[in-house]
This record gives structure tokens, C-alpha cells and sequence, in this order.
């Protein structure tokens, strides 16, 4: 009956694919953990000027709070729907959504809404806003939920746990990791949760990223989404829909399938994250030659359905299809090519992760100190966001971001924007080059070896600058030139031992 009742819903969301970036942005980045105060001037300083389309920020609501630790997952953990948090209070919330906007980046919240906070989390105030919960008894006064509005009369496992994923009636109506699971049939519960996010909505955010939403009825999910406000005609055009994507997790082999959701929103392609780690390493026998029908021809979900990454604030730590095979920060000029790829490439809506350094651990191969939050104070008090003089960051930020290697590729996939993939080239291994129309083009060297080819760019005749070894600066270029001739053809030459063994192009950095 449930999805006979979701195929009647499914022509209702196609305004919930759109991103509604502005001025011609195509990529999103994820600040994780930013306090709302270095967000706001983030957005002001650096990501409007460099192209940046919009910014997803970590969990806004009122949660646990562990002590001493403070764990990045306690945000994940709500106690309420109040909007205080180890990122700011409300005011400083509302005041980074405005500045955001008021420069043409967009805000999406990562929202928890399947669950509250674990049932083992006993009772007391110690909460991001001090409000009282008695996890014991399903009690959460400040929403108000009490027991009837949770899912433990349709769990049918001993535990009350999910204990077999692959039943898709325990992943729904079982505890998550012990997280106290919402009953989001009941209207109730459903007017709870759209009331928190219209908030948001009414505060000018452009979507939302739903947490496990794999765990979540997609009837149940679209009779929220339904609820929903149209965006803030402040700065979106009238009758325009929240942006939704989804967090699914399917590698090709689980019961429950991105498609029941592709209907209501986007959804997060964890195929392409995972192979594409495979395929950088080199591991398994995969090559970048085997790119040439990248996305859907490698059995992932339609374009426009999906959303897009290398990398993310799980499997970067090894949770949520995470392994050894993704890529990240760690393993920078492997993941910077990988980034770069991607944002060559027409699939999907992209999105950049923007990290902080701790302190690895590992062992049996886990990272035992995949808890650790971000770089704090010892109250447990997330530190500022530093600048250096060369634009990276410090006190433990990472900011892959800002790297200029990324910078300019997030820049690239603006100005291709909307042109086909052409002019493939690869050497039967891992060279590999392509073009976006008339309007840019991307080499690859992940072999063992030099890459020497005269290749068909697709561009204009004219001298460009590369933008991975430099970048266009007024009529002169910091990095490498290509010269491409009358007939589109351009000579390149790429050794596998230096530091950044590709090159980009495209038209704005003709000199």
C-alpha cells in the first residue's frame, strides 16, 4: 500500500531538483562544523568571489552534548527543534543566512529528522540550549514528542534495533544505531518536523540535505516535503521549492533503491564516491579510460537526480559506505585530481568538502579517533575559522576548498556550465582528456608515466593559462600555457611525478 500511495505523489516535487543557485554557480561546499559567525563571512570574503553557488552547514537544531568529548555525531543527535547549537544561537543563524544571501550564496541545512537522540542517553539538560529530555522515557518536552510519537510498537526485532538492513521494514520503523526513531506516518509528527524546517525556510535557507533518509517511508518523506514553504521571495523567485537531496546509501546491493526517492528530491550518488576512489587508486584493475560513459552508463542514478562528491563527513571517517578507498584530504594530490574530475564532468549537482585535521588512529584498519570533534577549546568550544596570508586556513581547519587547485575547477564547471562532454581522449590506461564544448577542457595523468599527446581541445586558437598549476592574473598566468592552435589542437606534456599531474583550460583563461 505504501508505494502504491508514493506513485501518486511522485509528479509533485520536480521544483525540489533545483538548487537555485544564482549568477550561473553550479557547486556547493560543505563547511563542516563552521561556527554560523565564519560562515557568514566566508560567504562574504571567499566563496561569493570565487564562484561558490551554496553552502551546507551542519545540523542547526538543539542537541546532546557529550562530555568531555564532544563528538562531531552528538550534532546528529537532536533533543528539540530550538536553533542553538555549538555553531551559534539563533540570531548569529539568522544573521549568516541573510549575508549569505545577500551575496548569492545559497544555505542548505543538513536536517535530522528520522530520529531524535539515543535511547542510552538517559536524561538531564546537558543539551547545545539546556532544555530539559528523558531519553528513558521518550519524553522531549521542548518539541513536545512523548512515546506515541516513535516507532516502537512497529519494530518487531528483540532489540528494538535495526538488525538486519536489508529488511526494509526494520531500516524504517527500527532504531537506527539506537537512535529513538520518529513515527513520521502520524501528522503529528509531520507537522513537527515541517514546522521546524518552514522556519528555516522563512529565514531564507535554499533546501535541505535529509539525514538518513534511507531509513525514512519516501510517502512519509513527501507528505513533509509537501508541507513545506515556498523560498523567501526575498531572494528567490516566487513559488520557487526548497531543494531537496537525500541521504541513501545503496552500492548496488542493498534491498532498499535510490529510485523510491528519486521521485521526491535528489539524492546522494554514494556510487560515485566509491568508485571513483577505486578507480584513482587504481585498485581492482579499474582505469580512468573506463570513464568514457561516466555516470549512468556505470549503472548510477539519472543526472539530474543526483548529487554528487568525492568525499563526505562520514566515509571520510569510514562510516556510511566509507573504506579505504575514499579519497580524502589525506591522500591530497590523488583526491585533488579526483575533485578536479569531477568538476570537469557534466554528472549530477556537485559538492565540495571543506574539513577539519584530527588526530588518526588506526587500527585492524578503523580509525579509533573517528569521533573527534572539531578543533576546540578544552570547554568543548568550537575555535574560529584562521586565514593565513596565503589564503589557507589554520588551527586545525582544513579547507580543502580553498585549495587552488579546487578553486579554479568549481570556477571551470560555472563557465562549461550546460555544455556537452566532448572530445574524449584516453591512452587506454589512466590518460585521460575531455572537453566541455567550445568552453573548457581537462587532461589527466594518473599513469605511471609521461603523458605526451597533441590533443583536440575544442577551444578557439589563443595561449591559455592553466588554472591547476596557476591562474590567469590581469593579462599574465602564474602557472603553465597551453597553446592551442587555429584548428583546436593543442600540444600537452604531463609528467606522473609532479605535483599536480593535470591541466584545465577554458575560455576565461585565454590570456
Amino acid at each position: 500500500m505504501k508505494l502504491l500511495v508514493l506513485a501518486t505523489l511522485l509528479g509533485l516535487s520536480s521544483a525540489q531538483f533545483d538548487p537555485h543557485m544564482k549568477d550561473g554557480r553550479t557547486s556547493l561546499v560543505h563547511l563542516f562544523e563552521w561556527r554560523w559567525a565564519d560562515i557568514a563571512e566566508e560567504c562574504e570574503r571567499y566563496l561569493a568571489p570565487n564562484g561558490y553557488g551554496g553552502v551546507q552547514i551542519s545540523p542547526p537544531a538543539e542537541s546532546i552534548v557529550v562530555y568531555p568529548w564532544h563528538p562531531w555525531w552528538q550534532r546528529y543527535q537532536p533533543i528539540s527543534y530550538n536553533l542553538c547549537s555549538r555553531s551559534g544561537n539563533e540570531d548569529e543563524l539568522r544573521d549568516m543566512i541573510t549575508r549569505c544571501n545577500n551575496v548569492g550564496v545559497n544555505v542548505y541545512v543538513d536536517a535530522v529528522i528520522n530520529h531524535m537522540c539515543k535511547a542510552i542517553a538517559g536524561e538531564g539538560k546537558y543539551t547545545s540550549c539546556g532544555s530539559y529530555f528523558n531519553a528513558n522515557k521518550r519524553d522531549f518536552p521542548s518539541v513536545p514528542y512523548t512515546a506515541w510519537h516513535f516507532n516502537d510498537d512497529k519494530c518487531y526485532t528483540s532489540s528494538g534495533i535495526i538488525e538486519d538492513f536489508d529488511d526494509i521494514y526494520q531500516a524504517r520503523n527500527c532504531r537506527l544505531l539506537d537512535l529513538l526513531d520518529l513515527a513520521l506516518e502520524k501528522d503529528y509528527v509531520r507537522d513537527k518536523v515541517a514546522g521546524y524546517m518552514n522556519k528555516l525556510i522563512d529565514m531564507g535557507v535554499a533546501g535541505f540535505r535529509v539525514d538518513a533518509a534511507k531509513h525514512m517511508w519516501p510517502e512519509d518523506l513527501n507528505a513533509v516535503y509537501g508541507r513545506l514553504n515556498n523560498l523567501n521571495t526575498k531572494w528567490f523567485s516566487s513559488g520557487s521549492r526548497p531543494f531537496i537531496f537525500q541521504e541513501v546509501i545503496n552500492l548496488g546491493d542493498e534491498a532498499i533503491s535510490v529510485s523510491e526517492y528519486t521521485g521526491i528530491g535528489r539524492v546522494t550518488e554514494f556510487k560515485y564516491t566509491t568508485k571513483l576512489g577505486v578507480i584513482m587508486r587504481k585498485w581492482d584493475g579499474e582505469k580512468l579510460s573506463y570513464l568514457s560513459n561516466w555516470g549512468e552508463g556505470w549503472g548510477m542514478m539519472p543526472s539530474d537526480k543526483a548529487l554528487v562528491f568525492v568525499d563526505n563527513h562520514d566515509n571520510q571517517r569510514g562510516h556510511g559506505a566509507g573504506g579505504e578507498f575514499i579519497l580524502t584530504f589525506w591522500d591530497a594530490r590523488l583526491y585533488k585530481m579526483a575533485v578536479g574530475l569531477m568538476l570537469a564532468h557534466p554528472y549530477g549537482v556537485t559538492r565540495v568538502m571543506s574539513s577539519y585535521h584530527w588526530d588518526r588512529n588506526i587500527v585492524n584498519g578503523e580509525d579509533e579517533n573517528d569521533w573527534i570533534g572539531p578543533p576546540s577549546y578544552d570547554d568543548g568550544t568550537t575555535k574560529p575559522v584562521t586565514i593565513n596570508p596565503d589564503s589557507s586556513c589554520g588551527d586545525g581547519w582544513v579547507c580543502e576548498h580553498r585549495w587552488r587547485q579546487i578553486r579554479n575547477m568549481v570556477k571551470f564547471r560555472n563557465l562549461v556550465n550546460g555544455e556537452p562532454l566532448s572530445n574524449w581522449w584516453d591512452n587506454g590506461s589512466n590518460q585521460v582528456a575531455f572537453g566541455r564544448g567550445s568552453r573548457g577542457f581537462i587532461v589527466i595523468n594518473n599513469d605511471d608515466g609521461t603523458l605526451d599527446a597533441t590533443l583536440n581541445t575544442g577551444l578557439p586558437g589563443g595561449t591559455y593559462c592553466d588554472v591547476i598549476s596557476g591562474q590567469k592574473e590581469g593579462s599574465s598566468c602564474t602557472g603553465k600555457q597551453v597553446q592551442v592552435g587555429g584548428d583546436g589542437y593543442a600540444y600537452f606534456n604531463i609528467s606522473n611525478s609532479e605535483e599536480d599531474p593535470f591541466i584545465a583550460i577554458h575560455a576565461d583563461s585565454k590570456l
